[in-house]
């Protein structure tokens, strides 16, 4: 399949299979595979016979298992914390395992409007017809309902808070009224709802307690420590790449790592060894950021370099991602690579390569 970006049941469609084949769980109704089945996806391992599952997300097993247990019951999964802390791929990789369709998706913005989440109309049919069933325009939302799947609802909190509320009777008493066809729709067993919020969006469209108690919160937190976070990135770049074609070389686990640290000291506003305290910019520094830094280095070495990634080609990804604020941001960052990165002696390239990009 040719396309940009496959979605997570196509791309490990065999490791979903093998999960199903020796898979001996107890399986709720409606779903693939076992709780036990879906957190060995997400968290990878062996299988008896040898096959290695990857891992989806690299943090707390207990987490996964919290968040998949939610889904077993009537309440629905919230995922919340930092924005670039996995929260939509592991919204995706769970419907994936769950209902083997990870489609069924509303994208929240502040445009969001109530029929994206309730139902909407054919208006010429509804002009020629009248309000009939042929008329409706059904939401993922209620195809999750008639088919008992999972929906993903992304960036609930950028919806408004009137929109945000039409999920209460769903999620209440998990079905959809029609007044204008006298009748409602009913969700069969296995439906549920995964929403994705962050924490930098906290107050701009504040979810109502109503709608919060029927929301079990998983907080998923960036990396523990640096070992993990360039992990992550490295096997979100290798795949990434892969996916991409780029005709570049796979940075090394070094380069990867010195990436890594600078985001991690610029967003904890300490340096590695304690002895910095570091202003901290107003831009997000989170492990996604630090991804995309890194493929855009591949992306330069590639096409404009000589297929290795080199400081230079790190350079300018990392100046974009840090400074957002002209006026802020460039102070923060001056004085964090003089003070921090200049005195690092297995490091004078990459202060090089940055102090020639001119900000």
């Amino acid at each position: 399949m040719n396309v940009l970006n496959q979605h997570a049941e196509y791309q490990f469609a065999h490791e979903l299979e093998e999960l199903k084949k020796h898979d001996s769980g107890h399986r709720p109704p409606n779903w693939l595979m076992s709780p036990q089945s879906i957190v060995t996806y997400l968290m990878g391992g062996k299988l008896k016979n040898g096959f290695e599952v990857s891992p989806k997300y690299i943090g707390s097993r207990r987490l996964m298992e919290i968040a998949v247990a939610t889904l077993t019951t009537e309440r629905a999964l919230l995922l919340y914390g930092l924005p670039g802390t996995a929260k939509s791929y592991v919204s995706e990789h769970l419907t994936a395992a769950v209902s083997g369709d990870s489609t069924l998706l509303i994208q929240g913005t502040a445009g969001t409007g109530e029929e994206s989440i309730r139902y909407g109309w054919n208006y010429a049919r509804l002009l020629a017809e009248g309000p009939t069933e042929g008329a409706l325009v059904t939401t993922p939302v209620m195809r999750a309902m008639k088919e008992g799947k999972i929906v993903r609802v992304e960036e609930l909190t950028r919806i408004s808070a009137d929109v945000q509320d039409t999920l209460i009777t769903v999620l209440s008493e998990k079905s959809m009224p029609i007044p204008e066809l006298n009748t409602e729709v009913q969700a069969i067993k296995g439906f549920n709802v995964i929403a994705t919020a962050n924490n930098r969006d906290k107050g701009v469209n504040e979810l109502s307690a109503a709608l919060k108690r029927r929301f079990n919160t998983v907080i998923l937190p960036v990396p523990e420590t640096a070992a993990e976070e360039a992990d992550i990135v490295r096997r979100r770049v290798a795949s990434l790449s892969k996916n991409l074609e780029i005709p570049a070389e796979l940075p090394t686990l070094i380069e990867i790592q010195r990436v890594v640290k600078i985001f991690r000291e610029l967003r904890e506003g300490i340096s590695d060894d304690g002895k910095v305290k570091i202003k901290t910019p107003s831009s997000t520094m989170s492990t996604a950021e630090a991804i995309s830094v890194v493929n855009n280095g591949m992306a330069l070495a590639a096409h404009f370099g000589n297929g290795k990634m080199s400081a230079s080609d790190i350079a300018a990804g990392l100046i974009g991602a840090i400074v957002k604020d002209p006026v802020h941001d460039k102070i923060v960052w001056k004085e964090y690579l003089e003070t921090v990165i200049k005195t690092r002696e297995d490091w004078k390239d990459i202060y090089r390569a940055c102090r020639e990009i001119v900000i």
